[in-house]
């Protein structure tokens, strides 16, 4: 007689459970890992891998000490404040011609996650403000030439009230003084001083942080 085979059940590798799973991880990953994108995400190229297999390690030599740390912005140069920045729609923007109302300036890009995520607040914080003397002023850190297509929808779909343009590279890198995360956003009162920076966006307590910052500001009086 011949022994009778014995049948073993093959399980899939992916079952629905495991396709469950592996979706809320991602999702997870995606929702709460990225507070900040970094400003030239877009554009970096990923370093080619080394084809040698066995190449002996690269001798390198000690790192230069790191310089330090700029003095944070109180106020903005001139250079930042009386710059002509390509706006969307209408004449350039100057920072400087909103001398007098309390400013805050956005830097994003249509392709940061948390950019688009803070947009939506700042959109809201504008016109609740607006009125008792708030100006809201989004400067993409993108290429304007390439990017104005993106941009103008962008403006459209997300409803911005405020005014909307390009930050030069010059602007763009005063303002961020080696912190090249975005978002960033200034608060900055009546007399031009720069009241609260914020670095990155959080859901739940960047909005209230910059209600905060907005109200104080508001509520300061202009020098004299």
């Amino acid at each position: 007689m011949k022994a009778s085979k014995k049948t073993e059940t093959v399980r899939p590798l992916w079952t629905p459970a495991r396709l469950a799973l592996t979706v809320v991880v991602l999702f997870l990953v995606a929702a709460f890992g990225i507070a900040s994108c970094s400003s030239g995400d877009e554009s970096r190229p990923t370093p080619p891998a080394s084809s040698a297999p066995n190449s002996a390690p690269l001798v390198r030599n000690a790192p230069a000490p790191r310089p330090a740390a700029p003095a944070p912005l109180t106020t903005l140069p001139a250079s930042i404040a009386d710059a002509e920045l390509i706006a969307v729609t209408g004449k350039p923007i100057k920072l400087s011609s909103y001398a007098g109302k309390v400013l805050v300036v956005n830097l994003w890009a249509t392709w940061c996650g948390p950019c688009r995520a803070e947009i939506p607040e700042l959109v809201k914080l504008h016109k609740e403000f607006r009125s008792k003397g708030l100006e809201v002023v989004g400067l993409s850190t993108e290429d304007p030439e390439i990017s104005e297509g993106k941009v103008r929808q962008f403006v459209a779909d997300f409803e911005i009230s405020y005014r909307v343009g390009w930050a030069t590279n010059e602007v763009a890198l005063g303002l961020m003084q080696g912190r090249d995360s975005i978002p960033q956003s200034f608060v900055i009162s009546r007399d031009g001083h720069v009241l609260k920076r914020f670095v990155g966006f959080n859901p739940t307590t960047t909005p209230p942080q910059i209600r905060e910052a907005i109200e104080q500001a508001l509520a300061q009086k202009a020098a004299d």
